[in-house]
């Protein structure tokens, strides 16, 4: 304990007044006072440990909560309790690894653990001489590495010659462009190259897995110990030897989202990390990589941080701890990847690569795909192509994606459109796209009423697509005799149907030149009485499932707005922007202008006429007997109709000479640009993986969830966000997850961990299989018994 003069000499008192004896000042509003041989801190006059002279545990522990709760620095608590700070340090580890009955033992080293004999120095000196590291040595003999550091810092033990290192820049041999796979053989280059924690992958051969089989690409090997501490790492990364960090996991308890490593197997079967790897190869030397930015942005998205920018809500250590990482990456490091991945401009053939693969391991899914277009308003002052934003009934600033679903409703590829065109223009360069994915196999076309055309319909079924789609416009009602009900069972569901299953010939092509095809026409009758004419090329299908198919075009509805609520799929990520096509043409502003005036001039035509009409009529024949006399009279209304009418002749000529369209650089001054697409669209593959995760989930928790179509989204929403326990057995990525709100829900989580256990999937980067465990739910409280009860009221 220091003495009360030595803290006077670190916080003087006042004028006039002493520390009374037995009082230790630790800074402004904590202090340490000893009566009787009992010990009191105080903050601000209120006790927050009380304990008797002498005892380590209660000391320890108030060490640990000035520090813990803020209230005293290290440095301050170490000197007024007499202490170095490293042992301050070392009594907030023990307490957070094992509580107040490790703080309580004695001092010196603990009883049980076994020690090195002197008769094995030699020995341990001739393995170091061979370059064994200390954590092999520790394993020959059966002790802890400390204790073998201990002995060789006594042995004034040093390596007989200076060791090469494979990344030391004076070394002949040295190559500047080694990879951190390639820096697993330095293991001979002393305690700094020694072997992986547990759990990494094995130096002497990175090319081969946990059991055996050989893998099919290198693993990145890690030159740290502590998955909390990863100087080595970032120290090799910025040397420019190091392209991704090896994934490192330490034994951690509650911490939060733990559960997003539910979707790793789901994540790994998507093959997103295979692909992004070929595809983008590497972004240079740098400790967070292709695959560790991969990673985060994933679990980002399954963990509902919607923006780079709400990162900054996050603790960057307990995020990493379930990347892998000592600190997750934050909000300038995470922008500055997703620009390396973005300047490569692969974000198409990314997308191209997981389509194909969805299409490879999902086959049965591709007979119906539906397309539909998504509308991103845009709130910035740069000047952008208008669309329709249906859901607020407007046109403003915004950028419009195509999105391709299979016939499950999960999405397949997104495709943005240049300048907003319509369904109409960009069908044939989607279904261009979705040949080259699926091959010649038979595929049926789902879309909305805007890619409504006869002509488009006609091309598309000699292209070998059948469409399926709802009319547009008016149609002859049916009348009620030709209806009838139908059912269909599909998913293992029956739907009931009232419709009428008829034909109809759509016209198409100039009038001179006129021509039509045949398609088949499904109507649906409702309840109120509303018919909804389907038309489509399919013969073969009953009116009923054409009737289902056509209706679950709704599923892509949900889609989008799922994603906009729980994904942030409209945010703005990227505010740069880029030159657009200059000479796209554009509807011609003066023929609209040309357009208005005429509407103008034969509306008040028609206002002129019908007045002079109304004259003819009510005019009285003694008055004017003849036409002559009524001209007279109404002369001047018949010179304000020959005057419009000269007009519209002139407006008619005028228009005549004016284009329909123009290229818009002729209708703008300043450069045309439209938002910088890469980036935004890399963000969306990633939501899109993150989802189809989500859904793959969804189907395996399904069998033992009742209301899994109602709420299974928010079951699997909630087991991602669960916090749980950390650990590294061997081989094993051992995750144990907290219970859920209920026993019926936890029961379905028990059912999904043991289904993703038996994957053995293996956590990208590293040989750790995952294994899936949830934690008994805690004992409950018996009941409170209540008053007691009458006799007469037991016997009722």
């Amino acid at each position: 304990m220091a003495s009360s003069a030595h803290q006077g000499f670190l916080f003087p008192a006042e004028e006039g007044s002493d520390l009374a004896d037995g009082i230790v000042v630790v800074n402004g509003c904590c202090r340490i006072e000893t009566r009787g041989g009992y010990r009191v801190v105080s903050v601000r006059g209120l006790v927050l440990a009380h304990y008797p002279v002498g005892d380590r545990m209660g000391e320890a522990y108030a060490r640990v909560n000035l520090v813990e709760q803020g209230l005293a620095l290290q440095t301050e608590v170490a000197t007024a309790f007499g202490v170095d700070v490293r042992t301050v340090r070392r009594d907030q580890r023990r307490f957070e690894s094992g509580g107040l009955g490790v703080l309580g033992r004695s001092a010196g080293c603990p009883k049980g653990t076994p020690r090195l004999p002197p008769s094995r120095a030699k020995l341990v000196s001739g393995w170091k001489a061979k370059g064994l590291s200390n954590r092999e040595i520790a394993r020959r003999l059966g002790v802890t590495e400390r204790a073998v550091r201990k002995l060789t810092r006594r042995l004034g033990w040093r390596p007989p010659e200076r060791q090469k290192l494979l990344f030391d820049p004076e070394s002949e041999d040295a190559d500047p462009n080694l990879s951190a796979a390639g820096s697993a053989t330095a293991s001979s280059a002393g305690e700094s190259a020694g072997p992986p924690p547990e759990g990494s992958p094995n130096p002497a051969d990175p090319n081969l897995s946990g059991d055996g089989q050989e893998a099919p690409d290198p693993l990145p090997v890690s030159l740290d110990r502590d998955p909390r501490n990863r100087t080595a790492d970032r120290a090799m990364a910025s040397l420019g030897l190091l392209e991704d960090a090896a994934p490192l996991f330490g034994p951690a308890t509650q911490v939060p989202g733990s559960g997003w490593l539910l979707a790793i197997p789901a994540l790994v079967e998507s093959g997103v990390f295979a692909i992004a790897e070929k595809v983008f190869g590497s972004i240079g030397p740098a400790f967070y990589g292709v695959r560790t930015t991969l990673v985060a942005l994933l679990a980002m998205a399954l963990l509902r941080i919607k923006r780079p920018e709400n990162l900054k809500e996050q603790s960057p250590g307990e995020l990493g701890w379930v990347l892998g990482l000592d600190r997750a990456p934050e909000v300038k490091t995470l922008r500055r990847k997703l620009a390396h991945l973005a300047v490569a401009g692969r974000a198409a053939e990314f997308g191209q690569a997981l389509a194909r693969h969805r299409v490879q391991t999902r086959g049965h899914a591709m007979g119906f795909l539906y397309v539909d277009g998504h509308v991103r308003a845009y709130h910035g002052k740069r000047t952008l192509p208008k669309a329709h934003l249906a859901r607020m009934r407007l046109a403003m600033p915004a950028t419009t994606d195509y999105w391709v679903g299979d016939a499950e409703g999960e999405p397949l590829f997104v495709v943005t459109a240049e300048a907003n065109k319509g369904l109409v223009q960009m069908l044939p360069d989607i279904l261009d796209e979705v040949r080259a994915l699926i091959g010649d196999r038979r595929v049926t076309v789902v879309f909305d009423r805007g890619g409504w055309s006869p002509k488009l319909f006609h091309r598309l079924i000699t292209s070998g697509f059948d469409i399926l789609t709802y009319r547009k416009g008016k149609s002859p009602q049916l009348p009620a005799s030709s209806f009838s009900n139908h059912e269909v069972e599909l998913d293992g569901r029956q739907f009931h149907y009232c419709l009428a299953d008829t034909g109809t010939y759509l016209g198409y092509g100039p009038p001179s030149a006129r021509k039509r095809i045949r398609l088949r026409q499904v109507t649906r009758l409702s309840e109120d009485s509303h018919q909804t004419p389907i038309i489509t090329s399919r013969r073969d299908l009953s009116a009923a499932e054409i009737a289902h198919r056509m209706f679950d075009r709704w599923r892509q509805e949900n889609f989008f707005k799922y994603l906009r609520e729980e994904y942030a799929l409209d945010a703005l990520v990227d505010y740069g922007v880029e030159p657009a096509d200059a000479w796209r043409e554009v509807p011609n502003p003066r023929r609209k202008k040309l357009n208005a005036e005429m509407r103008k001039a034969y509306m008040e035509l028609h206002a002129l006429t019908s007045e002079y009409g109304i004259e003819a009529f009510t005019n009285v024949e003694s008055a004017r007997r003849t036409m002559r006399g009524f001209k007279i009279a109404n002369a001047s209304l018949a010179r304000r109709i020959k005057a419009v009418i000269k007009k519209l002749e002139t407006l008619e000529q005028e228009r005549k000479s004016v284009p329909a369209r123009v290229p818009v650089q002729q209708l703008t001054d300043g450069d045309i640009i439209k938002l910088r697409i890469e980036r935004k669209h890399l963000t969306d593959l990633v939501k899109m993986v993150a989802y189809q995760a989500e859904s793959d989930l969804v189907h395996l928790v399904a069998p033992h969830y009742q209301r899994a179509e109602q709420e299974g989204r928010t079951l699997v929403q909630s087991a991602l966000a669960t916090t749980g326990d950390i650990a590294v057995a061997g081989d094993e990525l051992c995750v144990t997850l907290e219970p859920l709100s209920s026993p019926h829900r936890t029961h379905a989580l028990v059912a999904l961990c043991e289904a993703l256990t038996e994957s053995a999937t293996r956590f990208p980067g590293s040989n750790l299989r995952l294994r899936f465990e949830v934690k008994p739910p805690p004992e409950t409280c018996p009941a409170f018994p209540g008053p007691r009860s009458s006799k007469a009221d037991q016997e009722a």
